[in-house]
């Protein structure tokens, strides 16, 4: 099959009509072939958001209950459409099919989320002084104008979502950018805002990388980007957006501290430990690749770590194992070599570290599930985030020092704490400098609470509340109750 990109309301192979393949990550087959968007293409998206959102106005004068009713339908043509979009995502990621069916919940569920949000108050009354007269001061939230959207490979559907509602239900103009890794769930929820009617230009999806990334981060035709991916990418992209200072959302790395006392209850604390680190195959920017336990309560947390993580089973992800595999080759090399490096600064490897080639995993891009123990906070794999199957193990004696080295990165995206101790737990948590935090469990995510984080982490937060405003400029607006002179110039 052929797939298109999506630009002022056409589905067009582009100016080159230049495609590439997209992989089937179990066993290296050819899924698709997907057209490739250029600089000209990209150039034309800029040009007919702009026109749609400062000319045509058709999607940006809607009123907020119309805009709204619109992604109501997107929720509900996705819901029908559940199991194709969960199965696509599957084929495409390689992600455990249950794992899948819940991403496509949450994008059903933002979608109904933003519809609503849209359609309550905003904006506020300020009782302000009379130096210049009786004054009516308020404020109103409009959209910031042409958007553009870039989002990673790790959950091409959820996270295109959580970019998309929001800054549709305010009113822009937007222009999407998925990985060129996972892009066909992408292309069919563009399917689904042509059936349900939005305007042409309002809604425009690019297929490509890094180059056609550059171009919208630097056009001077944007008015904001936002971008979720790596920090070396999204430090480019801010560099970029300076031209003509557009807005930016930033959600980049993470090295999350997961830190266990001994008092925690050990079973819970291995499972969570667990599905902090190897769901999605470890490619979460907020995975809890840093496991901080209590010196006294190690061994015994270790060894039923390890007996756990041993009985993780991998294959087809659409049989729903525990673990499918990592996204591409690419990607697969790239972590076992971070394997490699952690063996070579001398952690001691203590459950997997290889590619796992057996049965019918043989042609896919499969790593065991990855333990380092001893490790220190020098070594490479406890500093740099590896986006996969692999978690370094460090100890502690005192809460200080957990804290500490809870800190000890330049990263500050997520964090949790594990104890039976509530108040111990409070004091942990507001001291770790991270944007999304836990206590007692791990990687829990809503709708309705803002996500994002401290540091090199990103700037901004997607979802909830802040979610929308993050796509909306705030207009002061002030009214003389008095008009007429004031007499400040008597002379």
């Amino acid at each position: 099959m052929e797939w298109m990109m999506y630009i002022d309301g056409k589905w067009t192979k582009g100016e080159k009509e230049k495609t590439f393949d997209t992989i089937n990550p179990f066993d290296g087959s050819v899924l698709a072939s997907i057209y490739e968007s250029s600089e000209k293409d990209t150039l034309d998206a800029i040009k007919a958001a702009k026109y749609s959102f400062y000319e045509d106005r058709k999607w940006r004068d809607l009123d907020s209950q119309t805009r709204g009713d619109i992604l109501l339908k997107i929720a509900d043509t996705l819901e029908e459409k559940k199991d194709e979009f969960a199965k696509l995502e599957v084929l495409d990621n390689g992600k455990p099919l249950r794992e899948a069916i819940c991403d496509v919940d949450d994008a059903i569920h933002n979608f109904r989320y933003y519809a609503s949000l849209i359609k309550t108050p905003q904006g506020g009354v300020y009782e302000v002084n009379e130096g210049f007269g009786k004054m009516h001061s308020y404020t109103i939230h409009e959209p910031t104008g042409v958007c553009a959207l870039i989002t990673p490979w790790n959950y091409p559907l959820l996270m295109g979502v959580w970019k998309l509602a929001p800054a549709l239900a305010a009113g822009n103009s937007v222009i999407f950018k998925p990985s060129p890794y996972c892009v066909l769930s992408s292309i069919k929820l563009f399917e689904i805002f042509e059936d349900v009617g939005i305007p042409k230009g309002a809604c425009n999806l690019l297929i490509g990388g890094a180059e056609v990334g550059n171009i919208l981060s630097s056009s001077m035709d944007v008015d904001m980007i936002t971008f979720t991916g790596s920090t070396k990418a999204g430090q480019s992209v801010m560099r970029n957006a300076a031209g003509n200072v557009k807005k930016i959302g930033l959600e980049l790395g993470g090295k999350s501290p997961n830190i266990i006392f001994a008092d925690s209850d050990l079973e819970g604390a291995v499972e969570w430990a667990m599905l902090g680190i190897f769901l999605n195959q470890g490619q979460i920017c907020s995975a809890g690749s840093r496991i901080l336990v209590e010196e006294k309560f190690h061994d015994e947390f270790v060894k039923r770590l390890v007996e756990r993580a041993n009985n993780i089973t991998l294959g087809n992800p659409m049989n729903n194992p525990d673990m499918g595999p990592i996204v591409n080759e690419t990607q697969m090399n790239r972590v076992l070599n971070y394997i490699f490096i952690g063996i070579k600064e001398n952690a001691k490897l203590i459950a997997g570290g290889y590619r796992y080639t057996e049965g019918e995993c043989k042609n896919g891009y499969f790593i065991k599930p990855t333990i380092f123990d001893y490790c220190d906070r020098d070594m490479t794999i406890v500093k740099e985030e590896i986006f996969g199957p692999v978690v370094t193990i460090q100890t502690f004696k005192t809460e200080e020092e957990a804290i500490m080295l809870a800190n000890d990165s330049p990263y500050g995206l997520a964090g949790a704490v594990f104890t039976s101790d509530g108040a111990k737990a409070l004091r942990v948590i507001k001291e770790i400098r991270a944007g999304i935090t836990w206590i007692n469990c791990y990687n829990p995510c809503f709708n309705e609470a803002p996500w994002g984080g401290y540091k090199m982490s990103g700037i901004g937060r997607e979802l909830g509340v802040h979610g929308l405003e993050e796509y909306q400029e705030i207009k002061q607006i002030n009214i003389n109750l008095n008009p007429g002179k004031v007499g400040w110039y008597e002379h």
